[in-house]
């Protein structure tokens, strides 16, 4: 068959996926409004847009989490309700969740066959399903151990079990969403590797995600929404990420941060052999040293688990350690009473964490009663020593709100109900309004939007700009050289060198963090 003819038949061909006329409401918030969406068959077609979009929600209509209020679902051409999740299985459809839905202390093969027994006796299932994983994992280079425990194994190889999953039960269509918020780089490029593999096996894959530098290395389709409703389907090679951007916010957004070079002043922290143990005794702070001046950015790059987070811990005063810190000559405790976040807080050290539901926010309170943690015996906050002014702790969130561009603007809602970008100014709010003497902040963009990222950048660099220092916690390579003026790169605990960043590159930097000493890189 000719090049042309082959061509004529793919474009003839029904899609793998087509949507029609999609709606969904829930009560008077319009999630997605009319949408209708071709994937062709054996592509990788990519779904972009901010946060509150209406990505997940139409992704989850499709694998039958949640049903239409209005609109038409078909599978290679032929009209197909989708119910449930079990009519999405068995219309070849699967799907892999932002955050697994695994059971921990099963074994991989345990979770692949759980749902799917085929059969009242399980030892036969189990080894049906043996032999059918060996294969799969040797088609498609999703390489595992059966029988490790799921609460042992890295993220990375968390999600291949999930793709697994959706595998072996016969999906030809793969749903992944925001697949690479939990991964570490080196993570997300094996998971890009694996998804070509299956789009060249035949598979299609649907990718959800905001990051444009994944869209534009993996897709051969980006479709963009926008408060609900699909903008553009673009075919990846005729765009390029500034556009996405574009069309994603709906005006221009810097993708680089826009700084002059930084003017560091006198040192303000000084770390001198810090170290620290865990729970189990294992050490995972290594004797590091290192200064940090005021009006610079000074960015901690590695590979996630190399002690970056338990750093942060350290110097915001949550965990215990050994070692010396000083802040501006005068010497900070790292045990007993005097060493906890409030203390931390008065001494002039904001700490914005990486895990914003799990240490910046208490979820189920209100966005007023967040923006005042840590600094609630503040005298504009009291009415004298027993009694909190909710009034002016009000009063104060909503100028933050304004001031931060949180969306909605309603000082009275809980914080599980904003969206992850503006959870994330919530606590930026908090913490950057305090000006202090050093901002500790760790993954500042993680799970967040590009409109809210550009703007979280700038607030950031405003603080450098304002004389503050600021310590910057980052597995983001391109987070890290767009913002950091120094970088330090850390790898098993220890510092592995030291770099002005406008002097490095993503390579050297690479390099560091798989721990290749500072001479050889």
């Amino acid at each position: 068959m000719t090049g042309d003819k082959q061509q004529g038949r793919q474009e003839t061909a029904a899609p793998a996926i087509e949507l029609r006329g999609i709606s969904k409401a829930f009560g008077p918030v319009q999630a997605n409004r009319n949408i209708s969406l071709r994937v062709a068959r054996g592509t990788i077609h990519g779904i972009v847009g901010e946060n509150g979009a209406g990505k997940s929600t139409l992704m989850s209509i499709l694998f039958g989490f949640y049903k239409a209020d209005a609109g038409e679902i078909l599978i290679d051409g032929q009209p197909t309700p989708i119910p449930d999740s079990q009519a999405a299985i068995a219309a070849g459809i699967g799907m892999v969740f932002q955050h697994f839905k695994l059971v921990e202390n099963f074994t991989v093969l345990e979770n692949i066959i759980l749902g799917a027994e085929g059969g009242g006796l399980l030892r036969p299932s189990l080894a049906r399903a043996r032999e059918t994983l060996v294969e799969l994992a040797r088609e498609y280079e999703l390489e595992v151990d059966p029988d490790a425990v799921i609460e042992d194994l890295s993220v990375g190889h968390q999600q291949r079990v999930e793709i697994l999953k959706a595998l072996y039960r016969s999906a030809d269509i793969l749903i992944l969403d925001e697949p690479t918020g939990v991964l570490t780089p080196s993570e997300a490029d094996h998971l890009f590797r694996i998804l070509r593999n299956l789009r060249n096996q035949g598979k299609t894959i649907i990718l959800i995600t905001h990051k444009l530098r994944e869209i534009m290395d993996v897709t051969d389709t980006v479709s963009v929404m926008r408060k609900g409703e699909m903008t553009a389907t673009i075919a990846t090679s005729d765009t390029s990420p500034t556009h996405l951007a574009e069309l994603m916010v709906g005006r221009k957004v810097l993708l680089r941060v826009d700084k002059k070079p930084a003017r560091p002043g006198e040192t303000v922290l000084e770390v001198e052999d810090l170290r620290l143990r865990d729970e189990n005794g294992v050490e995972r702070i290594k004797g590091i040293s290192f200064s940090l001046r005021a009006g610079e950015i000074l960015g901690v790059a590695g590979v996630a688990g190399n002690g970056q987070s338990e750093l942060l811990d350290v110097l915001g005063g949550i965990s215990p350690a050994q070692g010396r810190i000083r802040l501006k000559g005068r010497d900070i405790p790292l045990s007993g009473r005097r060493a906890n976040g409030l203390a931390r807080r008065k001494q002039g050290i904001a700490h914005v964490p990486e895990d914003r539901q799990r240490l910046g926010l208490i979820m189920d309170f209100m966005a007023w009663e967040n923006t005042c943690f840590g600094y609630h015996d503040d005298p504009r906050y009291n009415r004298g020593a027993l009694m909190m002014d909710n009034g002016a702790i009000l009063r104060d969130c909503a100028g933050k709100m304004e001031r931060f561009d949180i969306r909605p603007p309603n000082p009275r809602l809980p914080a599980q109900n904003f969206s992850g970008g503006n959870q994330q100014k919530i606590v930026l709010a908090r913490e950057i309004e305090r000006n202090p003497e050093v901002l500790l902040v760790g993954q500042p963009t993680r799970g967040v939007d590009i409109g809210a990222i550009e703007f979280i950048h700038q607030r950031i660099v405003e603080l450098r700009d304002s004389g503050k220092a600021i310590l910057l916690v980052s597995v983001e390579l391109e987070e890290i050289l767009s913002l950091s003026d120094r970088v330090v790169v850390m790898f098993d605990g220890r510092i592995m060198g030291e770099r002005i960043t406008a002097e490095t590159d993503e390579r050297e930097l690479g390099l560091l963090m798989a721990g290749v000493s500072g001479e050889a890189a």
